[in-house]
């Protein structure tokens, strides 16, 4: 993100402040090429206004009907079902537009989400979304986007896990301090810097919290916790996405699974294959698949390093729910998941979409802005389109995108 989009960003969200307490706080502000300000507009700035109908006089004073970029921190319902962006999108031409966080009474996908229409959109970065999340804290806290009516999740987030298990250790880190540092590699250099320690002693520690970390969490994971509870159709949805991409059934492929949490997906889902092999960061998933599948191979490593395994071994790599984990370096993982591939071997990862709220009976949909109590409902698309990127970056093709109600699938081929 280069500085001139991350002032203008920041310029909104200052605008937004000035918005009084009974109006959501939305700052927007149109720009040229050049980065010369056009007009801004916050909510309340003219009285009983809307942002849009701010900016949208505003634009009739200074005879305007286009703008290179578009800078908005929330994506706001003018109604139930209608997005104030799509109404200037109708009135003035905008070629980029960058987007900060969606409205916090939006719980559900819209078909005319401008997000999913328009071409060129792009988010703010996970600061500046917390930034915004904090202006409007009142808000989205009473709304369906805040984590806390899905308790399980809410209670027992890896991050704090970690915080817990390093401080056992004696090493105290900050909430903050680890939310910059959100990966074993930073993280280990975070405590090299603070507690002088040797970088091997470090990396070990860092990996034996995190095991321990995701152990607590999914060794004794119970699934009515788990969105998938209201969707008991899940494991019909990944063979669909598996036999959409191969032909043939799975029992004699070379499989390696990697991210296998308790191992009840895994169970469920390869206890008939007869060449597989499962990896994991903790060791408890994996005993207990090995228990029900003992012609199995386990492995406990992280995603990022496969050291153990030889190149060009496996038909298939499959890592459900696994690239949006905490602590995860997905550059690494796909890296490695290229190199054990065979020529044209498959790639399927699949991304968590939702969080159950047990008591109502229904899914906050999306992935949470790290460092915060909120969901948000574009987060998972935005990762798969990373995902996307990187995908092709690493050598693989024909990338292939399966949405579901509460998972995102990814594939792609490895093309050596």
């Amino acid at each position: 993100m280069n500085k001139e989009k991350l002032y203008w960003m920041n310029y909104s969200i200052d605008i937004a402040n000035s918005a009084k307490d009974e109006h959501l706080h939305v700052g927007a502000v149109l720009v040229t090429e050049d980065n010369n300000l056009i007009c801004s507009a916050y909510a309340g700035e003219y009285p009983n206004l809307s942002w849009f109908n701010v900016l949208m006089s505003k634009l009739k004073e200074c005879n305007v009907d286009n703008a290179y970029f578009l800078f908005l921190t929330v994506n706001t319902l003018s109604s139930k079902s209608e997005f104030d962006l799509n109404k200037l999108i109708k009135e003035i031409e905008i070629k980029e537009i960058y987007l900060g966080i969606p409205d916090p009474n939006l719980s559900y996908y819209l078909s005319n989400d401008p997000i999913s229409i328009f071409p060129n959109i792009y988010r703010y970065p996970d600061n500046l979304q917390r930034e915004i999340i904090k202006q409007n804290f009142n808000y989205y806290k009473k709304g369906k986007q805040n984590i806390k009516s899905s308790p399980y999740y809410s209670k027992k987030r890896i991050s704090k896990l970690v915080l817990e298990i390093l401080q056992e250790s004696g090493i105290v880190i900050s909430k903050e301090e680890l939310e910059l540092n959100k990966r074993a590699d930073k993280l280990t250099q975070l405590i090299v810097k603070k507690y002088k320690l040797k970088i091997k002693d470090a990396s070990n520690l860092v990996n034996i919290v995190i095991s321990k970390a995701f152990d607590k969490k999914y060794s004794i994971y119970n699934y009515s916790d788990d969105a998938r509870s209201l969707n008991i159709d899940w494991k019909n949805k990944f063979l669909s996405v598996y036999n959409k991409l191969l032909v043939s059934s799975m029992e004699n492929k070379e499989i390696l699974d990697v991210g296998v949490g308790s191992g009840n997906e895994a169970i469920a889902l390869f206890s008939k294959c007869k060449k597989i092999t499962f990896v994991d960061i903790a060791p408890n998933g994996l005993k207990k698949i090995k228990r029900q599948i003992p012609i199995s191979n386990i492995v406990i490593s992280r995603a990022e390093d496969l050291s153990t395994l030889i190149n060009d071994r496996y038909d298939i790599y499959i890592s459900l729910r696994t690239y949006n984990s905490s602590f995860f370096d997905i550059e690494k993982a796909i890296s490695e998941a290229y190199r054990v591939l065979k020529k044209d071997g498959v790639i399927i990862i699949s991304i968590a979409n939702g969080f159950l709220c047990p008591d109502d009976k229904y899914i906050i949909p999306g992935l949470i802005i790290p460092g915060t109590e909120f969901v948000d409902i574009y987060r998972g698309f935005d990762m798969i389109k990373n995902l996307s990127a990187e995908l092709s970056k690493k050598g693989f093709k024909n990338i292939q995108f399966f949405p579901t109600n509460v998972e995102l699938f990814l594939s792609a081929e490895a093309k050596k």
